[in-house]
Parts: structure tokens; sequence; C-alpha cells
């Protein structure tokens, strides 16, 4: 049977669930984070850097790459913490680390050159990382005597 399309017809906007929602903040989060820094490489003078040992200003070191790793670990986890945290400590871990992260995105502009470079990837960065704190801070909440009646799609039962 062929189905032909109707132009009036809505389309089937399903509801996303605030934890993908958060999970996929994360996720783009987590790639601009890398890719600018990816991309960084191809800036005049930065892989001469590294090859004598030296990012920015710092020496490169076992504790330096450690402290890289530890901070890209952050986005990367909070894909998973908001997949798997119990509601309440998802949100509140989502608004403490989301807020921690727009100081720090910004900073990462600070004192540099390329200005349109950085500051496209950092406003990008705060704009996800905004939407992040939207998501948590408005996050639905249930009726206590409508927690445990469930929706044909098992979704808890939103009160009014």
């Amino acid at each position: 049977m062929v189905r032909t399309r109707q132009p009036n017809a809505a389309l089937d906007d399903q509801r996303i669930p605030v934890r993908a929602k958060l999970a996929a903040a994360w996720t783009s989060v987590m790639f601009l984070y890398a890719y600018v820094d990816i991309i960084a490489f191809f800036k005049p003078g930065v892989v001469d850097d590294i090859l004598v040992g030296v990012v920015w200003e710092f020496d490169v070191s076992q504790t330096l790459l450690t402290v890289f790793v530890a901070l890209m670990a952050i986005p990367i986890l909070m894909v998973v913490l908001s997949m798997t945290l119990p509601a309440r400590a998802n949100r509140v871990t989502n608004l403490v680390v989301a807020s921690v992260q727009i100081p720090y995105a910004t900073f990462n502009v600070v004192g540099e050159s390329w200005t349109y470079f950085y500051g496209l990837g950092v406003a990008l960065e705060v704009i996800v990382l905004a939407l992040i704190l939207r998501y948590a801070w408005t996050w639905p909440r249930t009726a206590p005597s409508a927690v445990t009646a469930t929706s044909p799609d098992r979704d808890p039962v939103r009160a009014q």
C-alpha cells in the first residue's frame, strides 16, 4: 500500500524525556569542547609548541595531561549520569555541573588573540550549557497522587 503525503497533516511530535535532552546536550558540549581543541591544532605554532613540550604557558607533564583528562571527563560522565541518576539527584547534579562549566568555558577565551574562533566555540558551549540549565530547572514534576498512574506510553501522568 502506497501512502500519499497529506500537506496539512500534523507531524507526530512526541515528547522527548528530560533525561534524553540532557544526555544529548552534554554530548553536544563534549563534542564542542573536543573539536575546538582539535581544530586549534591548525593554529600556527600550536603543534610546534606541543612538540617542544609546551601547551599554552604550561610545560607538558603527566599532571597537566591528567588535569586535561579530568576536565574532559566531566561532560562525558554527565552523559551517563543524565541517563542513570534518579530524577532529583539528576536535576541537582545538572544544575551544579552546568553552572560550574559556564565560567570554565568562558575562561578559555580570555587572553586569546583568535577571538572569533574561540569566541564562537565558547558561545556555542555556553548556549548548550544554558539549555542544560533550562532543562534541569524546568524538569516536570508529578502530582503526589498521580505518581503511580501511567499513561499508555508508560510515562507518569503529569499534574496540571
